[in-house]
């Protein structure tokens, strides 16, 4: 049995830039993957942060102070958040940004920061891996592997983690991916079941298209009313030229 990889992709919503600051984290949203593919397992959540969101923040996501007022503040969710990620790879986009205002958070409570070293960024394996695009961001990378973000008006943490999750599975090769990190056991297992869905299916036997001996004899009569040089009465010793029969 191959072993079980746990990854969560995660993205943040902010009142600003500034983790080193005083801007905060207003949401978060996280999607479980087993194997790169998702669950269906998610976490998400509004927080108040304490303070104000500055004007450039919520142009980009529309969340404004009136709408965090009655949302829980950070270390109320702390808990239930780290037990949701556990001890999971960690996948964001531009890692640093959002990890920055997680550890932030952490520690303004009095709780262990989440080491980088868990950390998978797609901005990073995306700009090695394709060096030659001008653009690296979300949107552009939807576009270049096909993914619907039509609905993305504006950014939306458990929206652009969701979104994220198909787009590094993109970025490890496509949904073939999964198959070909299982076991040779495994493989043969999933081959072999193709192969019995395949076999079930709905088989004929061969009709008989044999000819009756009244249509052998009539094909037998129309022959004979052929003249000339005909290929099929050939003998061995006539031979075919491109001008015809000698």
């Amino acid at each position: 049995m191959s072993e079980v990889l746990r990854e969560i992709v995660f993205d943040t919503e902010t009142t600003g830039l500034n983790s080193s600051g005083d801007d905060r984290i207003i949401e978060i949203g996280c999607v479980e993957l087993i194997n790169h593919t998702p669950t269906g397992k998610t976490y998400h959540c509004y927080i108040n942060p304490e303070r104000s969101v500055s004007t450039g923040a919520f142009n980009v996501h529309g969340l404004d102070d009136k709408f965090l007022s009655d949302k829980p503040k950070f270390k109320e969710i702390a808990d239930d958040f780290l037990n949701f990620i556990g001890d999971a790879n960690l996948v964001a986009h531009n890692a640093k940004f959002d990890m920055g205002f997680i550890n932030a958070e952490l520690k303004r409570i009095n709780y262990d920061e989440i080491s980088m070293d868990r950390m998978v960024d797609t901005l990073a394996i995306s700009r090695k891996m394709n060096p030659h695009l001008s653009k690296h961001s979300l949107d552009a990378l939807c576009k270049r592997y096909g993914i619907d973000n039509s609905h993305r008006d504006l950014h939306g943490a458990l929206l652009d983690a969701r979104l994220l999750a198909e787009v590094y599975i993109e970025l490890l090769g496509g949904k073939e991916v999964d198959f070909f990190k299982k076991s040779n056991t495994e493989q043969e297992v999933e081959i072999q079941s193709a192969k019995e869905t395949f076999i079930k299916k709905d088989y004929h036997a061969p009709r008989d298209f044999s000819a009756s001996p009244e249509e052998i004899k009539i094909h037998t009569d129309f022959i004979n009313t052929l003249s000339g040089n005909i290929i099929w009465n050939m003998t061995e010793t006539d031979s075919i030229t491109c001008e015809g029969v000698k």
